[in-house]
């Protein structure tokens, strides 16, 4: 059975503080657990237990699609206009900014609760022990957490109206930075030291706009695109100050790292791209042809997987950019993420 909540004010007491705080002491061994959960897709793809997670905008469901097969293995009716999705421990985190909701769902697609009441939640993203998910709700300007265990928002901040993509940082995620719409021309840092408190650190004005952002593998840096323009920044993590622009293509979207960091990939959905990145060197070292609208990706141990918001399709590259797959789930293909059943 569905549970839906209204959001809770922003008096939220000190839900699970003990266990919020006592995270720390737990995350190698976690972050451990949850390599071996999620990595076999790394060393076996190709089988029917690697599974895609996408959210249909129009069709207002979230799908389970099969890799390499393309076959849609169960799907879920969402909240109207479901866009962006993440997998926690156990639980898949899906926000429909129209409805003002984010929708909990076990890995099979079983609806857990409904948390209403937002204001426009967008973007999902989780830490490293994923039990905690953080949301940015554009229209209020706010990054909400939720503890996944206890099916709650459990704190608030105000960050800055538009608040939309964000990038956690790599390690205990103690960092996040965010841009405030999608076309920002201003960033946000946001220390989650303590979930329950998180703070402003600093904000960083830019002087191009941004769009998506990441962190590289080591923590320093801080990798944004515009969708405007041919270039991706590359900015200190501390400061916000900008060190580099790599120049990738007709606007780039979105960007993603390897595992372990060697290699960015970056989408140029309107070009029909998807270029392959030295992440040290800047250089690109390859790119593919992608379906036109292909916006959104994930890597995912040896694998890229792209949605295409403007056809539906749904694609999967090797590491090397040789395509595996590709199928039609959906209409629109918003967000993806990656999990093995």
């Amino acid at each position: 059975m569905t549970h839906e909540d209204h959001a809770p004010s922003r008096r939220l007491g000190r839900p699970d503080l003990q266990a919020l705080r006592a995270r720390t002491t737990r995350v190698k061994r976690l972050a451990f657990l949850a390599i071996l959960a999620f990595a076999p897709a790394a060393a076996g793809r190709g089988d029917t237990s690697t599974v895609a997670i996408v959210t249909a905008e129009h069709q207002n469901e979230v799908l389970a699609v099969a890799l390499p097969s393309g076959t849609v293995r169960r799907r879920a009716a969402l909240p109207a206009g479901p866009e962006n999705v993440a997998i926690g421990l156990h639980k898949i985190v899906v926000a429909s900014p129209d409805a003002g909701a984010v929708t909990l769902l076990d890995l099979h697609l079983n609806p857990l609760r409904i948390l209403r009441g937002f204001g426009s939640p967008h973007i999902v993203t989780v830490d490293p022990l994923r039990t905690i998910a953080f949301v940015t709700d554009d229209s209020r300007g706010e990054l909400d957490v939720l503890s996944l265990g206890r099916r709650r928002v459990v704190s608030r901040l105000f960050v800055g109206l538009g608040a939309h993509h964000m990038a956690l940082a790599p390690g205990p995620g103690r960092r996040l930075w965010i841009a405030l719409g999608e076309r920002a021309r201003e960033l946000v840092l946001v220390d989650l030291t303590d979930p329950l408190r998180p703070w402003v650190v600093r904000r960083a004005r830019l002087g191009f706009v941004a769009h998506d952002l990441a962190y590289a593998h080591d923590g320093r840096r801080i990798w944004v695109t515009s969708g405007r323009g041919d270039s991706v920044h590359v900015l200190d993590a501390r400061s916000g100050k900008a060190l580099a622009a790599i120049r990738v293509g007709p606007a780039p979207q979105h960007v993603a790292f390897t595992d372990k960091g060697a290699f960015a990939f970056v989408t140029s959905g309107y070009s029909s791209r998807l270029f392959k990145v030295n992440a040290r060197t800047g250089r690109i070292v390859g790119s593919v042809r992608a379906p036109y609208g292909s916006f959104n990706l994930v890597t995912f141990g040896s694998l890229v997987v792209t949605t295409s918001l403007l056809n539906g399709r749904l694609s999967e590259f090797d590491l090397d950019l040789h395509r595996m797959s590709s199928s039609r789930p959906a209409t629109a293909a918003r967000a993806v993420a990656v999990t093995v059943w």
